[in-house]
């Protein structure tokens, strides 16, 4: 008889096997992986779980409340989105994430849309391969050396790319109350207000995590500051940018354009206005892709999952005040 069940509530890929070959460093795992959508789904599937890996499948109060033997949440990826935290914290339900598994490869993702932004790479391709060899159709393209990168949050992997953008000759700027001025002057960044570094910066690019108060944190007032000439790169997620108000400014020539790899809903409608823009890029959510990456990824979400359940401390645990009620091992 199985003593730990774990129940994937949710996946997008095409093996579990590194999962369950961390998972059987834990004696007596039963493991389940089944393709939840609803709250209800869930709780029927894992009514008696003891872990739930989890990618969009929503884990409310309601699921954590019906779960009675459940000890933690792990998701699959850096955002918690998914999970109601609260719920988790008063249930004794730990919740775990992966907060450094693609770091370069979001900094990489988040340059490629400022670069194919800034020489209208996508543009010129369109054209070409419809019939119209002209270099006329990308005017104006203005120099990347020299311009101002302004960076929306200051965590590891705007820091990332921060030093790729400062590579290219670029200037970097900063908003993140959260950031010492020293941590930023270490990078070469100056720290701005959010207005300030929207009126100064060519290229904003957003890596905010999305919580309540980053939620719409770019919205009107934010786009009729910014240049004509800049243009916005969100590899964060998609709410925090107020996309009406995104809308509006490509629409009235506030902006110059937008990379978008996030949007506020996924996937995108087809009747979303962005999609007939020829100044906007949109990417499916996919600046956190490679293989390796990939495979980081899911090894150590379950990892999460196996320190519980052999009573450690997971290394990526996202609810520190629940150690106050849940008492397990740290790892040395």
């Amino acid at each position: 008889m199985s003593k730990f069940k774990v129940v994937v509530t949710d996946y997008e890929y095409s093996t579990l096997a590194p999962e369950q070959d961390v998972l059987s460093e834990v004696d007596g795992v039963e493991f389940i992986a089944v393709q939840c959508q609803t709250e209800d789904e869930v709780i029927k599937a894992a009514k008696d779980a003891d872990a739930l890996i989890n990618q969009y499948a929503p884990i409310t109060r309601k699921v954590i409340e019906n779960l009675p033997k459940l000890k933690i949440v792990s998701r699959y990826g850096v955002g918690v989105n998914t999970i109601d935290i609260d719920a988790a914290t008063e249930n004794d339900v730990i919740v775990g994430n992966v907060t450094d598994y693609c770091m370069d490869e979001v900094s990489d993702h988040a340059f490629a849309l400022l670069m194919a932004c800034a020489r209208k790479v996508v543009l010129l391709n369109r054209e070409v391969k419809s019939g119209r060899w002209d270099f006329k159709v990308s005017v104006p393209i203005y120099r990347l050396r020299g311009s101002v990168l302004g960076l929306i949050g200051l965590g590891r992997i705007p820091q990332l790319l921060a030093a790729k953008a400062q590579a290219f000759g670029m200037k970097v700027v900063a908003f993140d109350p959260f950031v010492p001025k020293h941590v930023a002057e270490g990078l070469q960044v100056e720290l701005l207000e959010l207005n300030e570094l929207c009126a100064q910066a060519d290229f904003v690019s957003v890596h905010a995590p999305l919580i309540e108060s980053t939620k719409g944190m770019i919205g009107e007032e934010q786009f009729k500051a910014m240049k004509k000439e800049a243009f916005i790169i969100n590899t964060a997620r998609g709410p925090v940018i107020d996309e009406q108000a995104l809308i509006a400014a490509l629409e009235q020539g506030e902006i110059a354009g937008a990379g978008l790899d996030v949007v506020e809903e996924e996937p995108i409608q087809e009747d979303n206005p962005l999609l007939k823009m020829d100044n906007v890029i949109i990417n499916p959510h996919v600046a956190w892709y490679s293989e390796e990456a990939q495979l980081e990824l899911k090894r150590k979400t379950a990892q999460n999952v196996a320190d519980v359940l052999n009573g450690f401390y997971p290394s990526y645990l996202f609810n520190s005040n629940v150690k106050e009620t849940v008492k397990l091992k740290n790892r040395n």
